[in-house]
């Protein structure tokens, strides 16, 4: 089978970056160089201080992994990895299994951060920029081009490529009768790690990757990829998974609570 690598990343303000870039003063504390860069930020855009995608720093990259093994999902590398390892172990995983990409906006944010990081990190990832130099298929269907199914950005797809139309992941899961996120979003992702709040991030990236799964199940039956039956296959996999990694992860447990048999 050809292993399906679902993937999400979650990020800070790359601070060092924004010193070096806008030039904030280097006695400046932490907190109030975000502070005035998000300020800078909504003068400039009329209300949004979301800052530009190569001053985002990587500091959770979650993965689930479906291959011959089963499913296997986790956080890369330990909370106090470097970014350039989380990076390099992402796209090491993609050199050795040339997976199916899947991502809930993947081809919107995570995967523009991940290119200008491993830019920053001196990061390769040859496989992933392959477009056909080292393997004829891949000119033909790889990682980069929007209208290739290497990766499948399923946000991106199900709205026809019409941001108009775009669903949050979180209200698209429940609807479907999936857990959705529990007890954080996007946007408490920076105060979360100022308060050393390192292991929740992690927790929370693993959960939206399983959200992400489980909608990519679904789309699998949608698309008559997947029979029924498969389908409820690889439902019973995934919860048992899930399962064996409940006793000793409460952040599993909340998940299979709030999904009902």
């Amino acid at each position: 089978m050809t292993p399906v690598l679902v993937f999400d990343i979650e990020t800070i303000p790359d601070i060092a970056g924004l010193r070096a870039a806008w030039g904030f003063d280097a006695a400046l504390p932490d907190a109030e160089v975000a502070e005035q860069a998000f300020a800078r930020r909504r003068e400039r855009t009329g209300g949004s201080d979301f800052l530009p995608l190569h001053l985002h720093r990587v500091v959770a990259i979650g993965c689930l992994l479906r291959d011959e093994r089963g499913v296997q999902v986790r956080c890369l590398g330990q909370s106090d990895e470097s970014e350039a390892r989380q990076i390099q172990q992402f796209f090491r995983l993609i050199d050795r299994h040339t997976p199916q990409l899947v991502s809930w906006n993947g081809g919107g944010f995570d995967l523009q951060v991940l290119h200008y990081r491993a830019l920053v990190n001196q990061v390769q990832a040859s496989r992933y920029w392959d477009q056909g130099d080292d393997d004829r298929d891949f000119k033909y269907n790889n990682y980069l081009s929007r209208y290739h199914s290497r990766h499948l950005d399923l946000m991106d797809l199900l709205a026809l490529y019409n941001g108009r139309a775009s669903a949050p992941l979180d209200e698209l899961a429940r609807l479907c009768g999936f857990p959705g996120k529990l007890g954080m979003d996007g946007s408490q992702v920076w105060p979360a790690w100022q308060a050393g709040h390192i292991a929740e991030i992690r927790n929370y990236c693993e959960t939206d990757v399983a959200n992400t799964w489980l909608l990519y199940c679904r789309f699998q039956l949608l698309r008559g990829h997947w029979s029924p039956e498969r389908y409820q296959e690889e439902i019973a996999l995934t919860r048992g998974a899930l399962a064996g990694l409940a006793p000793e992860h409460e952040h599993w447990r909340q998940f299979l609570a709030a999904w009902p048999q």
